[in-house]
């Protein structure tokens, strides 16, 4: 009993929450978008995210 409430105070504390990539793809070839949840702090998620830009891919957090 004593550790189920020690894991719910520390899921509370805990600054990850889910966010979603949006990814588009704007290329001469391909076009669309995807999106993936990442669980993880909000600068975390932000520097995962932005870490698939690329000269066609354009991704943020939404």
């Amino acid at each position: 009993m004593i550790a189920a409430a020690g894991l719910m105070i520390a899921g509370m504390t805990s600054c990850k929450k889910d966010y979603v990539c949006e990814c588009t793809v704007n290329s001469a070839s391909v076009s669309g978008s995807s999106s993936e949840t990442i669980n993880d702090t909000k600068k975390n998620a932000e520097e995962k995210c932005e870490g698939y830009n690329d000269t066609d891919v354009t991704c943020t957090i939404k």
